[in-house]
């Protein structure tokens, strides 16, 4: 699987869960988790759709094992961390580790993209297939 494809599929089930997540807070009247559903949505959501776009964009890189590990760590820390700031929210203070290492592995996670990106962006069109031109 290509890791765009991996981030577009790793995102819509993010932004399901976030908004189950939602309609739960809504329906129980009981917003105290809202911080959580906000980062699965922003982290999880938005941010994975963003990088599969990038991903999609270099058809080079999307292959690469770097890559997928990228996408990998990015949603498991990404699950992890919404866990963990729910349950710190709804007064589990047990759910702070689980935060923080969420939190260092989708920091993790985001230096390797930069360094995958960077690594791209600076090899130039030279190593991507050459566009098509427009009519």
């Amino acid at each position: 699987m290509k890791a765009s494809s991996l981030s577009f599929k790793g995102a819509v089930l993010c932004v399901i869960a976030g908004m189950a997540w939602g309609l739960h807070m809504a329906i129980s009247d009981n917003h105290s988790a809202y911080p959580a559903h906000a980062h699965l949505n922003l982290v999880g959501w938005v941010s994975l759709f963003l990088i599969g776009i990038y991903y999609r964009l270099h058809p080079a890189l999307e292959r690469a094992r770097s890559a997928h590990l990228q996408v990998w760590s990015w949603l498991i820390g990404t699950v992890v961390m919404a866990i963990g700031v729910g349950l710190v929210h709804t007064g589990t203070a047990a759910g702070e580790p689980l935060a923080a290492a969420g939190s260092l592995i989708v920091f993790a996670s985001a230096l390797l993209f930069a360094w995958l990106l960077f690594r791209t962006e600076r090899a130039g069109a030279s190593a991507l297939p050459a566009a098509a031109p427009a009519e």
